[in-house]
C-alpha cells in the first residue's frame, strides 16, 4: 500500500467518502464481514492493572472500535468500545509500513480493529502498540465534537445514536435502565412471579380509562386497539390457575398528550397477586424500590434535583381524607352528599365543576394542595370509591376502596389494588362505565364480555399492582424529562 494521499476536498462529508474510496482503490474492503476481537477494553484494563507504569509486556492482543480521538497524525488515537477506552500507538520504530499506511486514511468515528503489543506508557496510559490496523467500518459523516456533545434537544432525541456517542451520561443513564427493567424482572421472579406475555392487539381497549391508539387488521377486516394496560389480559391469567402470582413488563399506548412525564408509548410492570391484598402489595413496591437502589449505588437513597431521596425501610403512609382536612381544614368524611363536597371545597375557593361527585372532589383537592408535597416515597391510602371503580371496597368507609398510590418526587409512580372479584358488582361497574363513557360521546367503548365471562369462573382475591418504569427511572438516574429515559421517544414528524 502506498503512503502517498492524493489531495483530498475540504469538504468534511466529501473527503470521507474520498477515502473510502482510496481504500477499495487500494483492494481493502472499508466494511469487511467479520473481524475477530481478543479483548474489551475494560478486561483488557483489569488484566494489566498492576502493569507499572513505562512496562511493556510480549502479549498480543486484537481489539476493535471507534476512533474518538487523533494526535499527531494519528501517531496517537483512542479507541471506544462499548465497556471503555483503549490508546493506539503507530509509530515507525513498532508499526509495519503498511499499517502506518492506513493512518491517513482513518478519521474520527471510523471503526477499526487493530492488532499489537501491550504497554504502559511513562504516563500511566495502557496501550497496544499497533502492528496490524483494519478499517472495519469507514463513516461517512463526522461525529458531533465530544467536547461539548450534543446540546441540541431536538439533535438528542431524534438522533439518539449521537446523544449517546459523545454524552456520557445519556450512555451511563440507557444502562442503568437496562440493569433496572433486568432488576425488576430478577426481583419479581425472586418472589415467586411468573412472568407471561399477553397481547398488544386488543379488540376491545380496557382496563384503564384512555384514548386508545386504532389500528385495522385486514385478514379479520376489524378494528383493533394498541394496548391501553394489560389488566385485563392478566386477571384472565389469574383465573386460569396458571400461576398465583403472575407478571408482566409490558409496552403500553394512550393517544394522549406529551409532557415531562407522558410518552404516548411507555413501560410499565404490571402484577397480580393472588389471596393478597394492597398492604400486601405496598410491601412488595418497598423491597423492589429499595433493592434497585441498592444495586445502582449500593446505598438506600439517590439524589433527584435538590432532593434526597430515601427508600430505606417502610414508607410514610397517608390518607387522603386526612390529608385534606389537614390541608384545606375540610373534613370529607364528615360530608354526606356530592353536593356538601362541592359547597364546602367552593367555599374553601377552589373552582369545583358542579358534576363532580364527592369522591372526584376529594381527589381533586388532594391533587391541587398535596401531591407536589410528596418529595419522599409516600403511598397514599383510602382512595374514594368514584374514582376508584375496581378496587375492593374499604370496610372502614363505604366511600373509600383498598387502593394506595405510591408517590416520590410529587409524581404519582405506582398504583395498586385490592383486586375486586365479585362477578356481579365487576359487570355493574363495567356497564356503568361504558355507559358514562357513550354519555361523553366515546361511541368505540365496548363491555368485554369475554372478561366477564372469566370473572364468572372465579378468580381468587388479589393484590393489584401497576409501576411506571419510565418514571421511576427518571427519579433513579436524576433525568428531568420522561424523553431522556426512553431511547427513542414520541415526537412530531418534520
Amino acid at each position: 500500500m502506498t503512503t502517498e494521499t492524493p489531495e483530498l476536498s475540504s469538504d468534511p462529508v466529501e473527503v470521507r467518502r474520498q477515502k473510502r474510496d482510496l481504500l477499495i482503490a487500494q483492494g481493502l474492503n472499508p466494511y469487511p464481514n467479520s473481524f475477530r476481537r481478543t479483548v474489551e477494553a475494560a478486561a483488557l484494563h483489569a488484566r494489566y492493572k498492576d502493569l507499572a507504569n513505562g512496562d511493556e509486556t510480549t502479549d498480543r492482543v486484537t481489539v476493535a472500535g471507534r476512533v474518538y480521538s487523533s494526535r499527531n497524525s494519528a501517531m496517537f488515537m483512542d479507541l471506544h468500545d462499548a465497556s471503555g477506552k483503549v490508546q493506539i500507538f503507530s509509530h515507525k520504530d513498532k508499526t509495519p509500513e503498511e499499517a502506518r499506511a492506513m493512518l491517513p486514511l482513518i478519521d474520527i468515528g471510523d471503526i477499526i480493529g487493530v492488532e499489537g503489543v501491550v504497554r504502559r506508557t511513562k504516563r500511566g496510559e495502557l496501550t497496544v502498540d499497533a502492528a496490524r490496523i483494519v478499517m472495519l467500518c469507514k463513516a461517512l459523516a463526522p461525529m458531533p465534537e465530544k467536547y461539548h456533545g450534543v446540546t441540541d434537544v431536538e439533535v438528542k432525541y431524534r438522533r439518539r445514536y449521537l446523544d449517546i456517542l459523545v454524552n456520557e451520561e445519556s450512555r451511563e443513564r440507557f444502562r442503568a435502565r437496562c440493569r433496572i427493567i433486568a432488576k425488576i424482572r430478577g426481583f419479581m421472579a425472586e418472589e415467586g412471579f411468573l412472568e407471561v406475555e399477553t397481547p398488544m392487539l386488543h379488540p376491545i381497549y380496557g382496563g384503564a380509562t384512555a384514548e386508545p391508539f386504532v389500528t385495522h387488521h385486514n385478514a379479520l377486516d376489524q378494528n383493533m386497539f394498541l394496548r391501553i394496560a394489560p389488566e385485563l389480559y392478566l386477571k384472565r391469567v389469574l383465573v386460569s390457575g396458571l400461576s398465583d402470582r403472575v407478571f408482566e413488563v409490558n409496552r403500553n399506548f394512550r393517544n394522549e398528550g406529551l409532557s415531562t412525564r407522558h410518552n404516548p408509548e411507555f413501560t410499565m410492570l404490571e402484577a397480580y397477586w393472588a389471596y393478597a391484598d394492597y398492604t400486601d402489595a405496598m410491601d412488595l413496591v418497598e423491597r423492589m424500590f429499595g433493592a434497585l437502589v441498592k444495586m445502582l449505588n449500593g446505598g438506600t437513597a439517590v439524589a433527584y434535583g435538590e432532593h434526597r431521596i430515601d427508600f430505606a425501610g417502610s414508607f410514610k403512609r397517608l390518607s387522603m381524607p386526612e390529608a385534606v382536612k389537614e390541608k384545606t381544614g375540610i373534613d370529607f368524611l364528615a360530608l354526606a352528599s356530592d353536593e356538601d363536597a362541592r359547597d364546602a371545597a367552593a367555599k374553601a375557593g377552589f373552582e369545583i365543576e358542579q358534576t363532580m361527585s364527592w369522591g372526584e372532589t376529594l381527589a381533586f383537592l388532594f391533587e391541587e394542595t398535596m401531591e407536589a408535597d410528596l418529595i419522599q416515597p409516600t403511598h397514599v391510602i383510602d382512595f374514594p370509591k368514584d374514582v376508584s371503580p375496581f378496587a375492593k371496597t374499604s370496610p372502614k368507609d363505604l366511600r373509600l376502596v383498598e387502593r394506595f398510590e405510591t408517590y416520590c418526587n410529587g409524581w404519582e409512580i405506582c398504583n395498586a389494588f385490592s383486586e375486586l372479584n365479585d362477578p356481579d358488582e365487576q359487570r355493574r361497574r363495567m356497564v356503568e362505565q361504558v355507559e358514562t363513557a357513550h354519555a361523553r360521546g366515546e361511541t368505540s367503548r365496548e363491555l368485554d364480555a369475554d372478561f366477564l365471562e372469566a370473572m364468572d369462573q372465579g378468580m381468587p382475591t388479589a393484590g393489584g399492582l401497576g409501576i411506571g418504569i419510565d418514571r421511576l427511572i427518571m427519579i433513579l438516574t436524576d433525568a428531568k424529562a420522561i424523553r431522556d429515559v426512553i431511547l427513542f421517544p414520541t415526537l412530531k414528524k418534520l
